[in-house]
Formats: C-alpha cells, sequence, structure tokens
C-alpha cells in the first residue's frame, strides 16, 4: 500500500508544490462518493490560472504605463490644460479631485496628469490633507471619506450558510441511490402492506440518511466557521501612519486616500500612493507583476502601488487609492478563491480511501450478486423462477441497498476530511498558544521536523535591549541610570556620538497622544537612542542643524548602515554604525580620551579588539560607531565611503535570554529536535547566548558565516551535522545551511526569520516560521507560522501540536480501516455462506456515522500531551500507516469478525433463541456486539503503543462527548426504534453480554500491544 501511495499520491510537497502533482493525484482518485465535499480543502487550479493571467495582464500594462511615462516625462513642459473636471458630489464633500483620477494617475504611472494637479502636493491639498501633519479631522469626516474614496479591503468570498453544507452532503452518490431505493421501499411497501406498517423500511433509510446528512453538514460547518476566524487572523496587517500630527501605528484596512504612511524595508505597500520623502526606496513589484526585477522610486517616479514590497530604503507615502479600486485588490479577490494547497497527508489519505474504495466496491457487487443468487436458487427450487411477487421485489431491493450501503462503509469518505478536521482543530488551538498557521500543511510538517534554526535576537532573547557598557574615546564605562557619562566625555566628542546616534537611525523620538515622549523603531535603534537621550541629548534639536544627504539603511548583507550629513559652516561628515568588527577594520583613526584623533596603530588596534571580545563574552550585542569628514564633496547617487573612518566608540547592549527558552531546548533535545542557532551577531556574544541557552554543547561546533563560505562540498559534509552556531551569517548562508540540511541529510527543516533577507531561507525550509512582534510583512508572507509572540518555546508548542496532529491522524485511520475491515467481511461473508447479511443498510449507516464524522471528532481532536516530545520525530521517510498500526488493525478485525461469526453460528444456541422472532434477536446481537466492539476499540486507539488508553481521557470532552451520546443512540435504536432499523429489545443478560465482548476488546489491545513489529 505504502510503495502505490507513494507512486500515485507522493508527488505533493508539503510547499511548493507543481500544477502537475496536484492534478495527478485529482486523477487517481476513482471511486469518489461526494466530490464537493471531499476536494472541499483542495487548491482550485482554474482559479490559480486566472490570477497568472491577471498578473500577466498587470505586468503588461505596467510596462505600457512606464514607457509612456518616460516619454511624456521628455515633453512635460508642453503639456496642454486637461480636461479634468471635478464631480459634483466630490466637491460638495470638500475635495477637489475623485477616486477614479487618482487611480489613472497612479496606476497609469501618468506623469503628465500628476503634473496637471500640481504634483504630489497639490494631489494632497485636492485631498485636504497634509504631508506632514496627514489627515485631521474627526470620525464623521473620516466617514465622508470612505464613502466618496471606498474602504481599503478586499472582496472576499461570501460565508457559505448551514443549508450549503447540507446540500452538498446530499450530493454523495451513495446516499442518494440509498434515498432512490427507499422512495421505491416506500411506495412498494404501502401499496403491498398500507401505512404504516408498509413505510416502516423506506423510513428507517430516509431517517439514516438525513442523520448522516445534518451530523455531516455541522461538523463541515462548524469547520468552515473555524478556517474563517484563521483568515481574519492572518490578514491583520498594522502599518505606520501620520495622522491629526501624530504617528501611530494602524491597520492597513483603515487607511483612508490622504493618510501619510510610513514605509521601511519589508513592509508591504498597503495601498497605492505617491512617494512623498524617503532615501533608496526599491520596490520588487513581482507579486504583483511577476516581474523580477526591482524599481527605483524617487520624486521623480513617485508611483507605489498596492501589494508591491519595499526591498530596500524608507519612505513617506501619500495615500491615494484603497481596496478593490487597485489591481491588487482585484488580483486579491481572485487569488482568495484559489484556496490552499492540499497538505501531504490529505492527498495520502485520499489515496487510502480510493484504494478501500475500490475494494469496497469489488465486495459489493460480489455480495449483491451472491444475495441474488440465492435468491434466485431458492425461487428455481420451489419452482417460481418466473413469478415475482412484491416480497421478491422488496428483498432485491434490500440485497441493492445493502450492497450500496457497503460501499457507504468501504469508502471512507471521512479519512482526508478528518486531516482538516484536526488541523482546523489544531490550528484554532495554536492560536491561543500565540503561534498563528498561514498554510495548513506546515501543522502536520512540523511534527515531523528534526532541525530547527533558530535566530537569536528576540526569539532566544526578550528583544528588550539597553545600552549597559560602552568603549568612548578608548574608556571603557558601564552605564547605569547613576552614572555621569556626559561629564566625562570632551566637548567634541559628545557632539560627533550624540550627532551620529540621533541622525544615523531608522528609529524616531515622537510625542504620543498623551504627550509622552515615544521611542519607535528596532530594539537596537530604540536602545541607542535612550542612551542618547540619558547623554542629555535632544533628538529634533540634533537633527534640525544638519541636512540628510544620503541614507544607506541596515543591510543584513554589509551588516552596517550609513548616512551623508550636510552641516552648516563644517561641510559634509558621513555617520556608519554596524558590526563591530566590520565598522573597526574600516577605521585607521580613533578619538582618544582627550577628544583628540590620532591615528589607530598596533596597541589601540587590539585595546578595541579584546574590548569587543570582552563585551561579546559577557553576551553583549555590541555595535561600533564612527564618522568620516567628506572633503572632496558628495553627491546623493554617490556610494557611502566604506573605509577611512575614525572610531568613536563601540557600545554593548544587552539582550537578556527569554525565560523557559533552556526547558524548551531540553525539551527540544530529549524529542529527537536539533536545535541550532544562526544570527548576523558576534561569534563571542553567540556562543555566550548559546551555552546559555543549552544550544552549544561540548561536541558542538561555533562557525562563522565567511569560514563556512569557504568550505569545499566535502568539508560540508563533515561539518554541518556539528554546526549549533553559526555567527556574522549572511541570509545566503542561512539559505545554503537550510539547503543542505534537506537535501544532504534528509532532515525536515524549520527555520526562524524576520527580516526581508530571510525570505528566501524561510521559502526553503520545510517550515518557515516568521516572527509576529519583529518580523517584516515580506518575512510573514514567505512564512508558514507566525510566531506572534516572538518567542522559541512558542515554536517547540507548534512541534508538539505538529506531532499531535499526526499521531491524532493515525488513530482515526486505524480506528476507520478496523471498523472498514469488519463491516466488508461480515457481511461478504455472510451473504456467500447463508444468503442474507446480519447489518441491514439503516444499521450499516449508523455504524458509518460512528466511523466517520463522530469517530474523527472523537480521535482527531485529542490535546496534545508533553509525552509526544519523549519520542523521536517520525522525520521524512517515515511511512504513515506503520506497522503498529497494521498490528493493531488486523488483531481487532480478526477478535471482532471471529466473534461476530461465532454469533451467527451458534447465537440462537447459546441464548435459546425460538420461533419466528429469532431471527431479528440474533441480528440485533450481533449489530449490538459489533458497536460496543467499535465503541471500545475507540478508547483503544487513543493510544497506538502504550498500554494506558484512560490516560488523560477526561481533559479531551470531545471525546467523551461523542463516546457517551454513541452509546445513548444505541441503546435508544435498539430498544426503541426497532421497527425502522430492523432491530428488537434485548434483555439485560444479552446487553451485558455485547458488553462483555467490547469490553475485551481491551485487554486483547493490551496484549497486542506486546508484540514486536
Amino acid at each position: 500500500m505504502e510503495s502505490y501511495l507513494h507512486e500515485n499520491f507522493g508527488g505533493v510537497k508539503s510547499k511548493n508544490s507543481t500544477d502537475e502533482a496536484l492534478q495527478k493525484w485529482r486523477k487517481v482518485c476513482g471511486v469518489v462518493k461526494n466530490p464537493k465535499r471531499r476536494f472541499r480543502f483542495t487548491a482550485n487550479i482554474s482559479k490559480r490560472y486566472e490570477a497568472a493571467a491577471m498578473r500577466r495582464t498587470n505586468q503588461e500594462k505596467l510596462r505600457v504605463a512606464v514607457l509612456v511615462s518616460k516619454a511624456a516625462f521628455q515633453f512635460i513642459q508642453g503639456v496642454q490644460p486637461s480636461d479634468y473636471v471635478v464631480p459634483d458630489e466630490v466637491k460638495a464633500a470638500g475635495f477637489q479631485i475623485c477616486a477614479d483620477e487618482m487611480g489613472s494617475i497612479v496606476e497609469g504611472h501618468d506623469v503628465k496628469k500628476l503634473k496637471f494637479h500640481g504634483g504630489v502636493k497639490g494631489i494632497a491639498e485636492k485631498l485636504s490633507t497634509s504631508t506632514t501633519t496627514g489627515l485631521s479631522g474627526d470620525s464623521e469626516s473620516r466617514q465622508r471619506r470612505q464613502e466618496l474614496f471606498g474602504v481599503n479591503k478586499f472582496t472576499e468570498s461570501e460565508v457559505r450558510s448551514f443549508w450549503i453544507f447540507v446540500f452538498e452532503a446530499l450530493h454523495d452518490m451513495t446516499l442518494m441511490i440509498l434515498g432512490v431505493c427507499a422512495i421505491v421501499s416506500l411506495l412498494v411497501g404501502i401499496a403491498t402492506e398500507g401505512w404504516p406498517k408498509g413505510a416502516h423500511d423506506g423510513l428507517g433509510i430516509v431517517a439514516s440518511i438525513l442523520l448522516v446528512v445534518f451530523v455531516t453538514a455541522s461538523s463541515d460547518y462548524r469547520q468552515s466557521l473555524q478556517f474563517k476566524d484563521l483568515d481574519k487572523e492572518k490578514k491583520k496587517i498594522s502599518i505606520q501612519v501620520t495622522r491629526n500630527g501624530y504617528r501611530q501605528k494602524m491597520s492597513i484596512y483603515n487607511l483612508l486616500p490622504g493618510d501619510i504612511v510610513h514605509l521601511a524595508i519589508g513592509d508591504q505597500v498597503p495601498a497605492d500612493g505617491l512617494f512623498v520623502s524617503g532615501f533608496s526606496v526599491l520596490i520588487d513589484e513581482s507579486s504583483l507583476t511577476g516581474e523580477s526585477e526591482p524599481v527605483m522610486v524617487t520624486s521623480q517616479n513617485p508611483f507605489l502601488l498596492s501589494g508591491t514590497k519595499v526591498q530596500d530604503g524608507s519612505c513617506t507615502m501619500l495615500v491615494t487609492t484603497v481596496g478593490m479600486r487597485t489591481q491588487w485588490g482585484k488580483l486579491m479577490a481572485t487569488l482568495s478563491e484559489g484556496g490552499d494547497d492540499e497538505t501531504p497527508l490529505q492527498v495520502k489519505l485520499n489515496g487510502v480511501a480510493t484504494i478501500i474504495g475500490k475494494i469496497g466496491l469489488f465486495f459489493a457487487v460480489v455480495t449483491f450478486v451472491v444475495l441474488v443468487k440465492g435468491l434466485m436458487g431458492r425461487k428455481l427450487q420451489e419452482g417460481r423462477f418466473w413469478w415475482w411477487s412484491a416480497d421478491d421485489a422488496m428483498e432485491m431491493l434490500e440485497f441493492f441497498a445493502i450492497a450500496v450501503t457497503i460501499v457507504v462503509v468501504a469508502v471512507p469518505e471521512g479519512l482526508p476530511l478528518a486531516v482538516t478536521l484536526s488541523l482546523a482543530f489544531a490550528m484554532k488551538k495554536m492560536m491561543n498558544d500565540k503561534a498563528l498557521v498561514r498554510h495548513l500543511a506546515a501543522c502536520e510538517t512540523m511534527g515531523s521536523a528534526t532541525t530547527i534554526c533558530s535566530d537569536k535576537t528576540g526569539t532566544l532573547t526578550t528583544n528588550r535591549m539597553t545600552v549597559v557598557k560602552t568603549c568612548i574615546c578608548m574608556n571603557t564605562k558601564e552605564v547605569s541610570k547613576d552614572t555621569s557619562l556626559s561629564s566625562e566625555l570632551p566637548g567634541s566628542a559628545l557632539k560627533l556620538l550624540l550627532q551620529s546616534i540621533f541622525n544615523n537611525t531608522g528609529g524616531e523620538v515622537v510625542v504620543n497622544k498623551r504627550g509622552k515622549r515615544e521611542i519607535l523603531g528596532t530594539p537596537t535603534e530604540s536602545a541607542l537612542l535612550e542612551f542618547g537621550l540619558s547623554l542629555g541629548g535632544d533628538f529634533h534639536a540634533e537633527r534640525e542643524t544638519c541636512t540628510i544627504v544620503k541614507v544607506e539603511p541596515f543591510n543584513s548583507e554589509k551588516k552596517r548602515m550609513g548616512v551623508v550629513l550636510r552641516i552648516p559652516e563644517e561641510g559634509l561628515r558621513a555617520h556608519c554604525k554596524g558590526a563591530s568588527e566590520i565598522i573597526l577594520a574600516a577605521c585607521d583613526k580613533v578619538i582618544n580620551s582627550d577628544g583628540n584623533v590620532v591615528s589607530i596603530d598596533e596597541e589601540k588596534s587590539k585595546y578595541l579588539t579584546s574590548t569587543i571580545n570582552q563585551f561579546a563574552g559577557e553576551a553583549l550585542r555590541t555595535l561600533c560607531l564612527a564618522y568620516m569628514e567628506l572633503e572632496n564633496g558628495f553627491l546623493a547617487d554617490d556610494p557611502i565611503p566604506s573605509t577611512g573612518y575614525t572610531c568613536i566608540g563601540i557600545v554593548g547592549i544587552k539582550d537578556p535570554v527569554r525565560p523557559g527558552v533552556k526547558e524548551s531546548v531540553e525539551v527540544c533535545r530529549s524529542a529527537g529536535i536539533m536545535v541550532r542557532m544562526v544570527t548576523g551577531d558576534n561569534i563571542n556574544t553567540a556562543k555566550a547566548i548559546a551555552r546559555e541557552c543549552g544550544i552549544l554543547t561540548d561536541d558542538g561546533i561555533a562557525i562563522e558565516g565567511p569560514d563556512f563560505r569557504e568550505k569545499t562540498q566535502e568539508e560540508l559534509f563533515e561539518l554541518i551535522p556539528k554546526i549549533q552556531v553559526m555567527a556574522r551569517s549572511s541570509p545566503l548562508d542561512k539559505h545554503t545551511l537550510v539547503r543542505h540540511l534537506r537535501t544532504t541529510f534528509g532532515e525536515v527543516v524549520a527555520v526562524t526569520g524576520d527580516g526581508t533577507n530571510d525570505a528566501p531561507a524561510l521559502h526553503e525550509a520545510d517550515i518557515g516560521l516568521a516572527m509576529g512582534i519583529a518580523g517584516t510583512e515580506v518575512a510573514k508572507e514567505s512564512a508558514d507560522v507566525i510566531i506572534l509572540d516572538d518567542n522559541f518555546s512558542t515554536i517547540v508548542t507548534v512541534a508538539k501540536w505538529g506531532r499531535s496532529v499526526y499521531i491524532n491522524i493515525q488513530k482515526f485511520v486505524q480506528f476507520q480501516l478496523t471498523v472498514n475491515v469488519v463491516a466488508l467481511l461480515v457481511n461478504f461473508s455472510s451473504a456467500c455462506l447463508t444468503g442474507s447479511a446480519p447489518l441491514t443498510a439503516v444499521q450499516l449507516l449508523w455504524v458509518n456515522m460512528i466511523m466517520d464524522t463522530l469517530g474523527a471528532l472523537a480521535l482527531a481532536t485529542e490535546p496534545p500531551t508533553d509525552d509526544l516530545m519523549k519520542r523521536a520525530p517520525v522525520g521524512r521517510r517515515g511511512d504513515f500507516i506503520s506497522n503498529v498500526m497494521w498490528r493493531n488493525i488486523l488483531g481487532q478485525a480478526l477478535y471482532q469478525f471471529v466473534v461476530i461469526w461465532f454469533l451467527q453460528a451458534v447465537g440462537k444456541w447459546i441464548f435459546f433463541l425460538r420461533g419466528p422472532n429469532a431471527e431479528v434477536v440474533l441480528n440485533t446481537l450481533i449489530f449490538n456486539t459489533f458497536v460496543f466492539c467499535q465503541v471500545f476499540n475507540e478508547v483503544n486507539s487513543r493510544e497506538m503503543e502504550e498500554t494506558d488508553v484512560f490516560k488523560g481521557i477526561w481533559d479531551n470532552q470531545v471525546f467523551i462527548a461523542v463516546l457517551g451520546s454513541t452509546v445513548f443512540f444505541q441503546i435508544v435504536i435498539v430498544e426503541y426504534l426497532g421497527t425502522f432499523a430492523n432491530t428488537t429489545p434485548l434483555s439485560l443478560v444479552q446487553w451485558i453480554f455485547c458488553l462483555g465482548v467490547g469490553y475485551a476488546s481491551m485487554p486483547l489491545a493490551v496484549r497486542l500491544k506486546q508484540i514486536p513489529v
């Protein structure tokens, strides 16, 4: 079976599957009772083709627009006045431009129209906004603006009502056929036996069908609501906006035309807009157009399109067009209909369902043929072969209904949907544990993870940074609230230090709505700004004394950021900061304790290097600040110099290890998951933190990215299994490490990332984990799971839930296959040997519901236990239906089959059954025994290898509810619904016998689990 599954259903991966692989398994699925339900949670490939075509159209439109705008720019002086007329309703609302006009300017890259409207400033005035203070006004004016220009939301598919799920459940081919059988049975029964006696059989089947349909629809509807909630969480994106003069964080869905948005590296452009101010802005438009070449956005080319990504630089943007008026809005509406890729487990279980379905279909046909042969033989014997009575027709109809019901039981339609049920349940619970799953497959893949490559900053550490040590002017000092460092520094050095801190930064000091000072920016930037303020610096005063000529934002490749300033009466000066050893290597001078600039000789170089190592050895993050005078002038297009700097000083930033990380790393180790730290920090800092976290052991290796890059393939093969820490790594190093671990060593790799440059590694990994707080939108979009609290312990929780999903599905498959095998064998063998089937159509429909919808609810929603993290991971090559499962399935199936055959053979003799009612009582006994065997086997299935199956049973209320309701309805069916279900009330002894036979499967399960496989 495994080889068949691998060949026909093994092409689908946990991510990045080809369209061919997705199409292939669909074609192999031969026996599908209800395609609408079976394929509900699979990708809509035709919609994806539509989205791809839309991207190609966008690409062509933008290419033409850019060419036209470039041509127009050449003749901009000759622009004729436009014939644009402001619509009356726009004028009445107090605006001078409408949404369509703004849309045509930005989407068409129309430089002429932009010039006609007075450029970006003119558009801002016509939108009644300010490029510095943003929108102003109350909620009423914002409401008016929203009504006129639209909301920044995309059209979503409507929430499907419960009755649509009922309608889809009725599309089950076998239920339709049974429905026809029921109607014929009703008509024939009423015609021959009258009302109500003749209607019992038909009504029994109708009631069973309706029960199956409503229970199935309820389960599916509940799942759809869970996915809807998760979709809402996925779409929660915030952005920095200036409104009413204050910088604030806001949901992108609240943006209005006229808002001023602040964009930085890794942000997604939230709406169409125009560039106001900024530096070195590179935009990646591939998500919208498929074009991989980034576009430079400047005041000459100010057009920013919704859905594109900021690849480099930072800027402010004036929002012009929102929601479905943008190309991105239209593309998203189509993409959302494409759906998520199906998961490998869903596909594999579709394969299992197909195999068993074909076997079931064969058995059903043979059973029908044997039963009809028995009827014909009897009629031939009685000499009435050519004469048919209504009873004969009813018997024939019952045979057909039994054959169809065998198909109902034999085709485990619930298997693939049990995966979705379990994943939906796990995703909902993981949200409460601060992990947002973006792709279904990540849930199950995380259960197989063998390696986690984790960032240091913010994941293993708290990301709450403070400057605790400095080496400024060659003097090392500890920083605390009591120390007055500013008074000890020479005036010229202090001035340079504050100039560097407040100008060469991606952060900002603002006054919030409550009138309090607030520092915005990354934790590292915030720590430096806090340090600058503690030295008596004034952020805004410092920024006003000079003009910024050029900014090169921090880049994880270069590990540095730089700025060029024009200072009145002093000329041009460049400041840079970044990784200490890299910046120090770019310095040939240093400021000494007297405030004088002196050359760095060997002694000073040793002192500064040992200071960096000392800070790093204390697990401090080190940064070096430096400057240089640009005496030969500087043009905005020139790169900022990379050498010839003067070192101002080194700062040591403390970022404490998160509580509980060491314990989580230990849990991973006991679970067979190797944790590796991959960081851009200094190797000594990385080693100190890694030891504190328990990641770096005595037999592990810590290596720097540049050394790793130099290794040959043979050396990497030896080295990679031992690497526990990689410091000073570039995004490419991370990508290379992940690729080798996956391909060369067959590991299932989870990778954390927060920056734009982490996207390739997140994409390459089996499971990409993005940080919810520190992560950029680009990283989040490339990730499969978003860790909402940026905590390593949450990653371990995700791994635990992943294992829980995988094992829960295995439990359910084990339970369902046991029922399949027994139900098939019992009805088939009985039909062959006795000419009748002990389990009727109504009874088999009830059994089908126990094993399908109710069984999935009970077993696929088991919460995870700590014991899961004491087992070895499944890894990449583990068989899904394991030998342990086959042992349990075949052992229990054999026991149930033998018991039921024993009852069929000698049941009447054991229970002294005589008279016309004996056959009905015996069949009821068989049905009741069979159901109670499933009830106790459901409890057995809670553990596949452990003997204590009751451990934690009371914690799973769904399991208890399903088990309780199954027993309750079984009693009702046997005792009170005999006329519809072909049963008769049983005596107390008979009930005890049924319970005893069911319970006996539990000690049998203990014995089976002791058999080694």
